[in-house]
């Protein structure tokens, strides 16, 4: 005869040791995490981390390259645009005037404002499809890091100088990247303003005061879709600073 209250397979003689039914015991409780242990291995990954970032700034460590300011002139400025200042009134137009190429888009003409742009600079920037035109309101002195233009037509598998790459901007053209050793600076002194040929590199306008209004006239979608910009300290390891 089977007893009664007792799982199958269990003596009666044995039932108070019976070990066989699921409720004889609750299930054993989880065991704790070991907080410490956590702990301690969320603070090596912590220090780890800083550790790696240290050393990425430590490579990205730029050298300082300076840089003396030249005046902007119609015969130094040649080689990568205009200096344009003021002409007599009944002037016809001539070779002295601005030659612009606005035939690319809508021409934009506007005052913008600039905030905070000490004489130093890491990046450098060009537009392929418009001439551009810069000057201060008022005739405050600025200051303009340059290179020549590099744009080229068509893909290329050589390399040019010194082994710098071809690339292609994302607006589609193929350019060579500019020489850190051609890179100067210019001064722009009283009422004038410079055009800027199509790719010339440019970094500013730079100035000592704390804001300066400058006009502008280039393509109302220049900065949008025409903005190629080189970074010296990322792809050089270098920065500029002027002097003056």
């Amino acid at each position: 005869m089977q007893a009664l209250g007792l799982g199958r397979g269990c003596s009666p003689l044995h039932a108070s040791h019976c070990r066989c039914t699921a409720s004889s015991y609750p299930p054993a409780p989880p065991r704790p995490r070991n907080r410490n242990i956590t702990r301690l291995t969320c603070i090596a990954a912590v220090r780890a981390s800083a550790a790696q970032s240290a050393q990425m700034e430590r490579r990205q460590e730029a050298k300082v390259v300076k840089l003396r300011a030249v005046e902007a002139t119609p015969e130094s400025f040649a080689s990568f645009g205009q200096v344009i200042g003021a002409s007599p009134d009944g002037d016809e137009f001539g070779p002295h005037d601005a030659q612009l190429d606005l035939s690319r888009g809508i021409p934009r003409f506007y005052i913008m404002r600039l905030q905070n742009r000490p004489l130093k600079f890491s990046t450098i920037t060009h537009h392929a499809s418009v001439t551009q035109c810069l000057g201060s309101v008022g005739g405050q002195d600025w200051y303009l890091g340059v290179a020549k233009p590099s744009i080229v037509d068509g893909a290329s598998e050589q390399s040019g100088p010194e082994g710098r790459k071809f690339l292609q901007s994302a607006a589609g053209h193929y350019y060579l990247p500019p020489d850190p050793a051609e890179v100067c600076v210019f001064r722009v002194s009283g009422p004038k303003f410079l055009k800027l040929n199509k790719g010339t590199w440019h970094a500013g306008p730079l100035f000592k005061a704390d804001a300066v209004d400058f006009y502008n006239l280039e393509l109302s979608n220049t900065n949008v879709v025409d903005h190629t910009t080189h970074h010296f300290k990322k792809h050089d390891g270098i920065t500029f600073v002027v002097e003056d």
